[in-house]
């Protein structure tokens, strides 16, 4: 009876409580006694709480504490948000203090010191529930284009998600989003997407169909601003990728060609990611299939790879525990492919230098501005397109009219 806690005796006391006040002297004693057996307490106590139980109490609100994050916290931390391209807390965090020193030195971010320390002193769940209300503004839906190429796939080993794990910079996935509007019929902008597997650099070039010399075009533009040599390349089944012409692009520059399983998209989960996290949420799923539309696209494209590379903040999977139906994930710290490249050990001192002298020049804020600018330029052009003009279909009149002067003419002929 001792063992009670201290809410277990006065749930106790307050459902007697009613009871003791209603009964008469013998039963009040009954009770008092058997709460004190109860609860271990003396008499004099026990009356003491039978009577406070019934006592109503007086609940002050409480007093409300004034926020941390003031508006023009909240203001600044959107525009760091949407600046590098509306990452997730987790993302964002690791980048905050760099960011904002960026966007004051270039005078992008009008903010004081304190407000600075606040930003960079944000926890990824503080920033994820001050962007609520901003991130359910921007939503998208997608689908594929990909039809399987037969040919040359016994010559193409097969390489999956979990071989990638000592890959070295230079071992690239590639793959084809396309810009059809929901209309695969006639010729259309695809966009090539490269992605580095070891530290997430990204290029990408829009091309004006999936033939061929356009693709292999594309891939000899990305291979000679790659910041590090490519060493091997992994498509997917595509018919656009699985081709003597890329088997021999591959061979003539001593890089490894691999492919992925059928049907199993995350054997390409790294550049499945960038499909969507950069083609789809700068340039949509609008139809793309003019000359103008494809210089815009490459445009926003050259644009868009420093903003990527050295600014967007990356997680990589570091674990992956499956026990029954639950599967148990852990990523590093987010960081950008700059950073990553600057600290792997396979990069050249040659390369690093380059990648240092080019950092500092880069303003992320007024960059994604000339990108917000191309992007409605490419928005106005594909919305205003005209409809193709189709004939107006003959009506019976007219169709009687017609027969009556070829009757007319064969008469005059007679």
């Amino acid at each position: 009876m001792m063992g009670l806690t201290m809410s277990q005796r006065k749930a106790v006391t307050k459902a007697i409580a009613t009871r003791y006040q209603r009964a008469d002297k013998a039963g009040k004693g009954r009770i008092l006694d058997e709460l004190c057996a109860t609860t271990g307490w003396h008499r004099n106590h026990a009356r003491k709480a039978l009577k406070a139980a019934l006592r109503p109490k007086l609940v002050t609100a409480r007093r409300r504490r004034p926020p941390k994050y003031g508006s023009n916290v909240v203001a600044a931390l959107v525009f760091c948000w949407a600046t590098l391209g509306m990452p997730t807390g987790k993302r964002l965090a690791p980048m905050l203090s760099e960011l904002v020193a960026i966007l004051r030195r270039f005078g992008e971010l009008d903010v004081d010191d304190d407000t600075a320390a606040l930003l960079a002193g944000m926890s990824a769940a503080t920033i994820d529930r001050r962007l609520a209300g901003e991130r359910k503004k921007h939503e998208l839906k997608g689908r594929s284009r990909t039809k399987p190429g037969s040919l040359l796939k016994s010559q193409i080993p097969v390489r999956t998600w979990a071989d990638w794990d000592d890959a070295v910079p230079g071992f690239v996935e590639i793959d084809l989003v396309a810009h059809d509007g929901g209309n695969a019929a006639g010729e259309h902008a695809w966009t090539l997407t490269v992605t580095d597997i070891a530290t997430g650099w990204t290029e990408n070039r829009s091309v004006r169909n999936k033939a061929r010399k356009w693709v292999l075009a594309a891939l000899d533009d990305i291979a000679r601003v790659m910041p590090f040599p490519i060493l091997g390349v992994d498509s997917d089944n595509g018919s656009e990728f699985i081709n003597h012409h890329l088997l021999i692009w591959c061979e003539k520059r001593q890089i490894t060609f691999t492919r992925s399983r059928p049907g199993n998209k995350n054997d390409g989960c790294h550049v499945e990611q960038k499909n969507w996290a950069i083609v789809r949420i700068v340039v949509g799923y609008h139809r793309y299939d003019t000359t103008a539309e494809l210089l815009l696209l490459n445009k926003i494209w050259a644009l868009q790879s420093p903003l990527t590379n050295y600014f967007y903040p990356q997680q990589k999977l570091i674990s992956k525990v499956r026990t029954g139906a639950k599967v148990s994930k852990k990523y590093d710290r987010a960081t950008t492919p700059h950073r990553r490249a600057e600290a792997h050990s396979k990069v050249s001192d040659e390369d690093k230098a380059i990648l240092a002298d080019t950092y500092p020049g880069i303003n992320p804020a007024a960059v994604q501005r000339q990108i917000q600018a191309l992007t409605s330029e490419l928005l106005t052009l594909t919305t205003s397109k005209a409809a193709p003009k189709t004939k107006a279909p003959v009506t019976a009149p007219a169709m009687r009219a017609s027969s009556d002067e070829s009757t007319n003419q064969t008469s005059r002929a007679s």
